[in-house]
């Protein structure tokens, strides 16, 4: 029997042996099925099923497999501690299927204990339709800049076919369909993308809508993906372990710059972290902290937000520490 686990917010939570094999790794995803929709040739279609460890225990994906050649799978994470999140990322292959497709996705885990759980991915594969490259590719971007790609668009069949306009649900994103060709029943478009100069550091992973005169099958999404570099750059989130009551813990908190550049004050909300800066002098390029943990006595997840004031006035990085005290013995 898995011991019984009282975690902060998600309450007492009991897994035990009369329960169906799978039900514990059940309640660690987000979400169990997915639908691509409808999607072009050549497109890149993901999707993450993202899981989260909720329990004391390690947990940790052994494999995955998938019932349908359409979708490839990958373990992004497969070892968990406690509140760390993962996922399953199911890739549909659109270059090689087409029409209705879909396939069962197995999740096997082995620890703590054996257990498989099973998704459902599904969609449709236009042929008509073929996007290339297969999403729009910003890369590496400084952020403060902007940029520019294109994609084209070929389309096979009837001879009015139109791209109407571009959605664009991230305010950072606009683009536009420029013609390029129509001849016989082929269209051809380019559509140009563009990313501002305000979009926030982090992964930029968002789709547009390419809005058609197609009846049957109107809407087009095409992956866009990229990342913002920011001046200075430190770990979303800082995890200072599973502790016991009083338990004092230290971890490294490691910032990066592109240039030199000097730390002007850490401070968190509440109490328990101490920053130790005896060593921080000067301007450096990277920097690296460390920050003690004193645990309370109540059992939970302790969560404290960091903040590192630079002497960069647009990079003033924030992250999340947190720890989990586990619950005192009786």
């Amino acid at each position: 029997m898995m011991r019984r686990v009282v975690l902060g917010g998600l309450g007492a939570l009991m897994v035990c042996c009369s329960a169906p094999a799978q039900e514990w790794a059940e309640k660690m995803f987000e979400a169990n099925s997915h639908d691509f929709g409808s999607v072009a040739a050549g497109s890149k279609a993901e999707f993450e099923f993202v899981l989260k460890n909720i329990y004391v225990e390690d947990v940790h994906v052994a494999s995955v497999r998938t019932s349908c050649g359409c979708t490839t799978l990958s373990i992004k994470n497969p070892t968990l501690k406690t509140y760390q999140k993962g996922a399953i990322v199911a890739t549909y292959n659109t270059s090689s299927f087409q029409g209705a497709k879909g396939a069962t996705v197995t999740v096997t885990f082995d620890k703590p204990f054996y257990a498989e759980v099973q998704l459902q991915v599904q969609g449709y594969i236009r042929r008509d339709v073929v996007v290339n490259p297969g999403s729009v590719q910003f890369g590496s971007i400084d952020a403060g800049t902007s940029a520019e790609r294109t994609v084209s668009v070929s389309y096979a069949g009837r001879s009015d076919w139109e791209i109407l306009e571009v959605k664009c649900p991230n305010p950072h994103l606009s683009a536009k369909a420029v013609p390029v060709s129509r001849s016989g029943g082929q269209v051809n478009y380019n559509v140009v993308v563009r990313v501002d100069g305000k979009a926030p550091a982090g992964y930029l992973r968002d789709h547009l809508i390419l809005v058609t005169n197609d009846r049957n099958m109107k809407d087009v999404p095409v992956a866009v993906e990229g990342v913002v570099r920011a001046g200075i750059v430190a770990p979303s989130t800082l995890f200072l372990g599973l502790v016991q009551p009083g338990q004092k813990v230290t971890m490294p908190l490691v910032i990066k710059g592109k240039k030199p550049f000097k730390i002007v004050s850490i401070t968190s909300d509440g109490e328990g972290l101490a920053f130790d800066r005896s060593k921080d002098e000067g301007a450096k390029q990277v920097h690296v902290i460390p920050v003690t943990f004193v645990a309370g006595n109540e059992p939970g997840k302790v969560t404290r937000t960091i903040r590192i004031e630079t002497d960069q006035a647009d990079c003033a990085p924030v992250l999340s520490a947190y720890a989990v005290v586990a619950a005192g013995k009786k």
